[in-house]
């Protein structure tokens, strides 16, 4: 746990962020448990004001029969599942309960851990990197970019996530019933970004050229028992993009949240942890969809559960990159 208030500087080029921080770092159970399997509950989430799915789609999209998955090997699957759920969830409960005995002692510690790339000087300042600056900048700028479907690169973005998703289909027009298959809500994906915007795109292509398997796996529902009524694919992902930066509060003049500050520290050690960390975000998501055996209407409370969850991966102490992530093992 910790608290933060923060002070913005500019110091020889760096931005200089003080902080009057108390803060405690969990140990790190990676090895632990299965990430894979991970299921946490989301009653203690704060109010996420995600843009939420339409109330439109139940007409178009049916998803996958249960029926068709009910052989020995997903059984199985959903006992492990359970078991190592329980354990997971023990391990989470563990380590804040450490964590808040720690910091009831009144011990000094917190105020002087840094965070491991982030410098900190004397006065208890934390220091931007010129590297880090430039990467913080260069992503919001991409978050400023809203899809416009009369833009002739984003109807490009469009065809090239096509050809990505399915390379061996001839790409349909930017407004065809083929699109709902993908998962956008109607026949005009460029209705669907909302609060999204352009980078929920970029955050696509990059997951379905990065980690094609993952990508694939997810697109087709191929893995689990799934619900009659599956979430949609592409609109998720579109979620799943304001979702992040909400957690990471990347629309402040500088981030202030736990994730945020830790996100900074990422960022420092690769350009596309944004790109990156959203497609761990989006296995995840699916992991917990299977787990709570949820449909279409639960979405919502998945996607609450799924930051929770991420937000706890991200407090961990020795995450200094996405593949440390315990989560990041599902990519594999």
């Amino acid at each position: 746990m910790h608290f933060d208030v923060i002070i913005l500087f500019r110091c020889k080029g760096s931005t200089i962020v003080a902080m009057a921080t108390n803060t405690v770092r969990r140990r790190h159970h990676k090895h632990v448990y299965d990430s894979r399997n991970e299921y946490l509950d989301s009653t203690k989430f704060d109010t996420l004001d995600e843009p939420l799915l339409g109330n439109n789609y139940g007409d178009h999209y049916k998803g996958y029969d249960d029926a068709s998955h009910e052989d020995l090997d997903d059984k199985r699957k959903e006992v492990n599942l359970h078991w190592t759920s329980l354990f997971s969830n023990l391990i989470a409960q563990w380590s804040q309960w450490l964590a808040n005995l720690v910091l009831s002692s009144g011990s000094f510690l917190g105020r002087f851990v840094p965070f491991p790339s982030l410098t900190m000087n004397e006065d208890n300042l934390i220091c931007l990197s010129p590297l880090q600056e430039e990467r913080l900048g260069s992503l919001r700028q991409r978050l400023e970019i809203q899809f416009d479907g009369s833009c002739l690169d984003h109807q490009d973005a469009l065809r090239h996530l096509w050809r990505v998703a399915y390379p061996n289909r001839e790409i349909p027009p930017l407004k065809s019933e083929l699109w709902k298959e993908m998962g956008w809500q109607g026949c005009d994906p460029s209705t669907d970004f909302r609060g999204g915007g352009f980078i929920s795109l970029e955050n696509l292509i990059f997951f379905a050229k990065n980690y094609p398997n993952s990508f694939q796996a997810l697109l087709h529902k191929k893995e689990g028992r799934r619900a009659e009524w599956e979430y949609p694919f592409a609109v998720a992902g579109v979620n799943l993009s304001f979702m992040l930066m909400q957690m990471l509060d990347l629309q402040s003049v500088m981030p202030s949240s736990k994730a945020g500050i830790r996100f900074l520290e990422l960022l420092g050690e690769d350009e596309k942890a944004f790109d990156n960390l959203y497609c761990v975000a989006f296995r995840m998501l699916d992991a917990q969809w299977l787990a709570k055996r949820a449909s279409y209407m639960e979405f919502n409370e998945v996607l609450k559960s799924t930051r929770n969850q991420l937000e706890r991966e991200l407090s961990l102490e020795d995450v200094t990159s996405v593949k440390d992530l315990p989560a990041y093992n599902m990519m594999l």
